[in-house]
């Protein structure tokens, strides 16, 4: 896909457009399985190594900050080629890239080559993400969008949830055969993915320069928040299970109500099928910075239970209002670059999540991801009882 060409929706009936929709839920919901599993498979793979799970983190952080680094670049380099065709190739990179990283644990490699391959897998997440999300406007109408959007995050939360299960229930066999599992599912979209059709666009504007504008730039901070609360939950869950006086292994009962909860909040969104007003939407941002709020005061198991799943039920429905108004403000021949800034922007949130826990006590980190979602709800309050954008306000 060049920069003059734009993705237009399959001319075909519903039943026509069915496979290919199904195939696009399939890779995306697979799409993300090396990111899912990589936690507790490389934190395996580094224990059995260096006798050091932490090590592992360290793997994880490559990958993410190397996700954040090539985001756009990355996207950028696909402009000129098929989107399709592109996706594949990105997807290929990082299978072949995960596959080296299990080869050279196999033959005992030193962990700065298993971060720098890791790396490398991770540098393509962004941009793989951004043109497999700019395929489903080709493939379903812009009314079924907030259905297909629900669909596809209910389908990401079951893949958040199994993927570490399978990973560790293979890692404890063999972690290294656990990493090439990884990355064989990690691959499916490759060959699932379905072609599209483009149209010629002559008097579309080069892809070039910046594509932030204060409105995409308000729904990217939204994200990040969002990203930073629920990564402090989830990562911060087995110090939240001790501070209550439970063994580390009962961290569960922080995240999987999240995880049920944002399942449930996917299937409402599928139902109802619309986008949610401006009004609900900063009523969905404060119930979140309100369950992280009652993560942080730690007053009690039943009300940090209650924070978790309080965040966990309105993140399909802001995921999805996030996708969906990032559609409408980016150019046709932006939004892959767009929708990769969408997915690095939750990952800066992971990233600032990982570094207040890092650095600050448990609770001060609760309260500073508190305080970015109470930021980013009054920033869309005020843009939206200020006029702002019509679109992102």
């Amino acid at each position: 896909m060049t920069s003059h060409d734009v993705i237009e929706p399959i001319d075909a009936g519903a039943r026509g457009r069915r496979w290919p929709l199904l195939r696009w839920f399939a890779s995306s919901a697979t799409l993300s399985v090396p990111q899912a599993a990589g936690p507790v498979a490389f934190s395996l793979l580094a224990l059995g190594l260096t006798g050091d799970p932490s090590q592992g983190a360290a793997i994880m952080v490559a990958m993410t900050l190397a996700q954040v680094l090539g985001a756009i670049p990355i996207t950028r380099v696909g402009k000129n080629l098929p989107t399709t065709r592109f996706l594949r190739l990105l997807i290929g990179i990082r299978t072949v890239a995960l596959v080296v990283v299990a080869l050279l644990a196999a033959y005992g490699a030193s962990m700065a080559w298993l971060i720098a391959f890791a790396a490398i897998a991770g540098s393509v997440n962004g941009a793989a993400f951004g043109y497999l999300r700019s395929l489903l406007n080709a493939l379903t109408p812009i009314s079924q969008l907030p259905r297909a959007l629900g669909i596809s995050a209910t389908l990401g939360e079951v893949t958040f949830v199994l993927a570490p299960v399978l990973a560790s229930g293979l890692g404890v066999i063999s972690p290294v055969f656990a990493i090439l599992v990884v990355a064989v599912l990690g691959a499916f979209p490759a060959l699932l993915v379905p072609d599209v059709g483009a149209s010629h666009l002559p008097d579309a504007p080069q892809a070039s320069g910046s594509v932030l504008s204060p409105a995409i730039a308000l729904w990217l901070a939204c994200a990040a928040a969002g990203g930073a609360t629920v990564a402090a939950v989830e990562i911060g869950s087995v110090a939240l299970a001790l501070s209550f006086g439970y063994q580390p292994a009962l961290a569960i009962i922080f995240t999987v109500p999240l995880c049920l909860a944002s399942v449930a909040g996917g299937v409402w969104v599928s139902f109802r099928n619309r986008s949610s007003s401006r009004r609900a939407v900063v009523i969905q941002l404060a119930v979140m910075a309100g369950g992280a709020a009652l993560a942080a005061c730690e007053i009690s198991v039943t009300t940090t239970v209650a924070g978790a799943v309080l965040i966990g039920g309105v993140l399909a429905p802001l995921s999805t209002h996030y996708s969906l108004v990032l559609d409408s403000l980016a150019p046709p021949h932006h939004r892959a670059e767009v929708f990769a800034l969408l997915r690095t922007a939750n990952a800066v949130g992971v990233i600032l999540a990982g570094i207040s826990l890092t650095a600050l006590s448990l609770t001060t980190a609760l309260a500073t991801v508190t305080g970015l979602m109470l930021a980013a709800t009054l920033a869309v309050a005020v843009a939206r009882w200020s006029g702002g954008s019509a679109k992102g306000g």
